[in-house]
């Protein structure tokens, strides 16, 4: 398996273990579907603002080594070419 794959899915295991052991009972609330929670892997701080750049931007002056993933609260995929954005059911 390609080494950059394995890079690849390690963190988003990460992302997704961080987001799923307290941020998503946080973030998820009925105003926030929709919008893109953004995750400092190596500290576990988050920020999930109306602009994705506004996120990044708090997150870098905190730790300017950050290394960010972004997770779209209430979907299991950020966005979708040629279909249908489907809510998940978690």
């Amino acid at each position: 398996m390609n080494a950059d794959l394995l890079v690849r899915e390690e963190t988003a295991r990460r992302a997704h273990d961080l987001y799923d052991s307290g941020i998503r009972a946080i973030v998820e609330t009925e105003e926030n579907i929709g919008k893109m929670v953004i995750i400092d892997l190596e500290t576990g701080n988050y920020e999930c603002q109306t602009a994705d750049r506004e996120s990044v931007q708090i997150l870098k002056q905190k730790n300017p080594n950050a290394r960010l993933y972004g997770i779209k609260i209430g979907y299991d995929v950020a966005v979708v070419l040629g279909g249908v954005l489907e809510r998940s059911t978690k």
